[in-house]
């Protein structure tokens, strides 16, 4: 009995179970981590703040997030490891206490033409099998009501062993697919501008063929010089009517070039397959402007743009067919699916109804099914993928978000708190790497990384709670209760541009006048039209530059020198210093290290383990070949110089015997936008989202045009950067430009010269202007959501 009693009393003891209540992160040198060690509490909600490119997502997403995802791909077994992405444990001493992380980050939605809301968030399935069981006539099974499948039937006959005999029996098949026959399940239908896919007075040897990567030095140029079927040097314009058709419609043949087996096929065919087959907001800038040139993209006649075929628009219920649903509001379908009541399908309709009511309450409620995934922007596209995670029963699970507020209204920022918060509540620990002070404040604890960005950040500055972090002399600490003033004077308009009748997407016949010579700021809720007003009617127009919120790419090879085009003048300047070619100062080029091909690392596969990345031991991972690494200009190497940071370049190229005019604008313009601490040759790969943003603002700005465009430009900007971000706002348009910024910062709307604000709600709820005139006259006002805001984040 005694024994039993003992027993009981010491039971309050913690149990070895309840002792691992943090995740422990000791020795973390990822990127620019500084042997960086946090102790961060499970079951809360922990943000990351620090300036852009201080080391928050080398933290968050390199070390923690990618360690556990590696250690649950480590639990199949090597033959399913081997189909699935290859991850290399993080540079980091001690990871402790890791739960299984599921990442919600921001970039933007599949780059495949065929992608759309629905299909992105199983809803479209769901729909599917709906009708497949409900509509009238029936038509066939889930399948049938899909855009993704084409009908296909066949038969012949087939060999079977029986009994030791083979027997031929004759063998039928056919598939009922939904995909409309006509543009196949694209919505879209193309035609070809001839005269942008080559110049007829030439021929191909020449280089007729104006398309990207078609020159006639390269590979395709070898296959239609050597495939027989047209003669290479006559001018196409003397093409026969067969010549013509073999060089831009025939199939694939198998052909022999040079001894070399090799399969020919048309042009047109080929570029639908390379380029068309992608979205196009994914493609590479210069392969854009081809295709928006070279192609027309019209409604597809025979589905109206449903992308569906007759049949599967000809099965309804009550009168809707699953093209109508998909086109409808979300939150008028998800009204639609509440109002059919059939036990035989009521789960189907349950689950359904969840995830509609899940687009909902995230304030995604505007979008349709049918909206291309690709139209996303960075932050409806990391709220539909919040979707899936919000019915989720698990507890104990870490979830990881980078910046969940971005595109959101300062009225729609309490709505994800209040998400992020109810993920906590069940159990789970958050994750949020964040910049706005409003979803810092509901943090139970806060990492600060700084004190600045790149060589000089990787070290926690703070670690406590928010009102820790308010007192402490950090940056974050310093800005974090910053309001920008209203301007006590604006700035008068030189003219206007006028938008009339604007209706795409949810605009209702929207007529504005957008003053010109100063800055206008365009606002709203999520939703509101905003996108659709600028993009719609403005962007594209002669004159007008447009940075959108499309994330750069490059590979690892791709670098800041080389994506702003400053390598350019730099190799000219050399060249010319040493009297030889530029192309030798080209780490892709000729005077690339032959043992790691100008890569400076060699990588080493290792089938389903991580591959591991060596420095070149030739030229020491400096990429070039020792003899090029002999030619100076300034005093130093082409090697040196891409390891100068923008600052020290731009000084280096400024004054003395290294002057390079063309070399330093650029710089300049990289150094404008905050970029001065980024070295040159730094893998575009490594840079942060911020980062990123504004080294393509930087390349922008160098293109000629009156009217900027800029779409959410804070995206990635710590408070600290938001100032210097607005004294570039205020040079554009002292030096002449009108400057349109479609935005959500308080900050930014407190600055501008002239504000459109666009409402009252989302989708068919907005689409109207609701206010214009002057910041301080949206204050006075305080008509619209936006107005509120703004007078509470201005103290008025």
């Amino acid at each position: 009995m005694s024994m039993a009693k003992g027993t009981q009393a010491q039971s309050p003891a913690l149990h070895a179970a309840d002792s691992h209540d943090l995740i422990r992160v000791h020795g973390a040198r990822v990127n620019n981590l500084k042997d960086v060690s946090v102790e961060l509490p499970k079951r809360r909600l922990t943000v990351f703040t620090g300036v852009s490119g201080s080391g928050k997502s080398s933290l968050v997403f390199g070390t923690i997030a990618a360690e556990s995802q590696r250690m649950i791909n480590e639990t199949y077994s090597t033959f399913v490891q081997g189909f699935m992405p290859t991850l290399a444990r993080p540079e980091v001493d001690v990871l402790d206490g890791l739960t299984t992380a599921i990442i919600v980050g921001q970039e933007r939605m599949g780059g495949d033409a065929r992608s759309t809301v629905g299909t992105a968030t199983d809803a479209n399935a769901m729909l599917r099998i709906l009708f497949s069981r409900l509509g009238k006539p029936h038509i066939g099974s889930a399948k049938a009501f899909s855009f993704n499948v084409a009908s296909i039937s066949g038969a012949g006959a087939v060999t079977v062993e029986r009994g030791g005999e083979k027997v031929k029996e004759r063998r039928s098949f056919s598939i009922v697919g939904g995909m409309c026959p006509r543009c196949e399940g694209r919505g879209s239908v193309t035609d070809f501008d001839l005269t942008a896919l080559y110049d007829d007075s030439k021929s191909l040897s020449e280089g007729a063929l104006t398309v990207p990567g078609y020159s006639v030095d390269g590979w395709y140029g070898r296959i239609f010089r050597g495939c027989g079927f047209f003669d290479p040097d006559k001018p196409i314009r003397k093409f026969t009517k067969k010549e013509l058709h073999d060089l831009l419609h025939k199939a694939p043949t198998k052909i022999k070039v040079d001894g070399v087996n090799l399969t020919y096929e048309g042009l047109i065919p080929k570029i639908q397959k390379s380029m068309l087959s992608k979205d196009i907001d994914s493609l590479q800038p210069h392969i854009r402007a081809f295709v928006e040139r070279a192609m027309t993209f019209t409604s597809c006649p025979d589905c109206g743009g449903t992308r569906l075929s007759e049949a599967a628009r000809s099965s309804k219920i009550k009168k809707i067919s699953i093209a109508d649903a998909c086109s409808m509001q979300i939150s008028d379908l998800a009204e639609w699916v509440r109002g059919l009541k059939e036990p035989s399908v009521a789960p189907l309709l349950k689950a359904l109804g969840d995830t509609l009511d899940s687009f909902v309450e995230i304030g995604l409620g505007y979008l349709g099914l049918d909206r291309p995934a690709g139209t996303l922007s960075g932050g409806e596209a990391q709220r539909v993928k919040m979707i899936r995670h919000l019915g989720s029963s698990l507890t104990d699970v870490t979830y990881v978000f980078d910046e969940p507020t971005i595109g959101l209204h300062p009225h729609d920022i309490q709505r994800m708190n209040d998400l992020l918060l109810r993920l906590r509540d069940k159990g789970n620990t958050v994750l949020v790497v964040e910049h706005k002070p409003e979803a810092i404040a509901i943090a139970d604890h806060v990492v600060d990384l700084g004190p600045r960005a790149g060589t000089e950040g990787g070290e926690v500055v703070f670690e406590g709670t928010v009102e820790g972090l308010r007192a402490s002399d950090t940056l974050t600490g310093q800005h974090l209760d910053d309001r920008a003033k209203l301007k006590p004077a604006v700035r008068t308009p030189t003219g206007k541009l006028g938008v009339r009748g604007a209706g795409t997407n949810n605009l209702q016949d929207v007529d504005v006048d957008i003053p010109l010579g100063v800055l206008t700021v365009v606002t709203g809720v999520a939703g509101s039209g905003k996108s659709s007003l600028i993009h719609g009617s403005v962007s594209g127009q002669e004159g007008v530059v447009t940075v959108d919120q499309a994330a750069i790419r490059g590979s690892r090879r791709s670098n800041p020198a080389t994506y702003t085009g400053l390598l350019d003048p730099i190799r000219k300047a050399f060249a010319k210093a040493n009297g030889v070619k530029p192309a030798l100062f080209s780490a892709n080029s000729e005077g690339a290290c032959p043992s790691c091909n100008g890569a400076g690392v060699i990588y080493t596969d290792l089938a389903m383990m991580a591959g591991v990345a060596s420095t070149c031991d030739e030229c020491e991972g400096k990429r070039f070949q020792a003899s090029v690494l002999d030619y100076h200009f300034g005093g130093r190497d082409i090697s040196e110089v891409l390891a100068m940071s923008v600052a020290d370049a731009e000084e280096f190229f400024g004054a003395g015997e290294a002057r390079t005019p063309a070399a330093q604008k650029i710089l300049q313009r990289m150094a404008d936008v905050g970029l001065g601490y980024l070295t040159l040759g730094q893998p575009l790969t490594t840079l942060s989202g911020g980062e990123r943003q504004r080294l393509k603002l930087a390349t922008h700005m160098a293109e000629k045009g009156g009217v900027y465009v800029l779409d959410e430009p804070t995206t990635g900007l710590h408070l600290a950067d938001v100032e210097q971000l607005l004294g570039l706002l205020d040079r554009l348009v002292d030096s002449g430009k009108s400057v349109i910024v479609i935005e959500h910062h308080q900050a930014v709307m407190a600055h501008a010269d002239w504000i459109i604000d666009l409402g009252p709600g989302a989708g068919h709820d907005g689409g109207r202007i609701v206010f214009e005139g002057t910041p301080a006259e949206l204050v006075a006002d305080r008509s619209t959501l936006t107005g509120e805001h703004l007078a509470a984040y201005v103290g008025s």
